[in-house]
């Protein structure tokens, strides 16, 4: 599994403009506490909707997933990763290191 820190994830987005944040929190955490990458294309599906979605996520973007501290999104990772996405990254430590380490304006929860 590819994971990537969060102090790497603008650098990522930069260096592939085709990079999708795909957010699998549930709805009222994404409310709570958004993760926003100013130019970089956003997705929320819910884990658990993520099968019947599925079509809504383009194989050819990198997709780098995230949730609260990257146990979730690791499961959507490797479950992508099943169905032959070819470029699929953990955000390690989700949007709780991302509030901590990069943005502390996003709040933590």
């Amino acid at each position: 599994m590819q994971v990537l820190n969060v102090d790497r994830l603008h650098d990522f987005a930069a260096t592939d403009p085709a990079t999708l944040l795909l957010d699998v929190r549930e709805a009222w955490e994404t409310a709570l506490a958004p993760l926003r990458l100013p130019g970089v294309a956003a997705l929320q599906i819910p884990m658990r909707e993520l099968p019947a979605r599925l079509a809504e996520v383009d194989r050819s973007q990198s997709v780098v997933c995230i949730c609260h501290h990257g146990a979730r999104s690791a499961q959507v990772v490797a479950f992508l990763m099943r169905q032959g996405y070819p470029r699929v990254y953990n955000l390690a430590g989700g949007v709780d290191a991302w509030s901590t380490l990069v943005d502390p304006a996003v709040p933590r929860y």
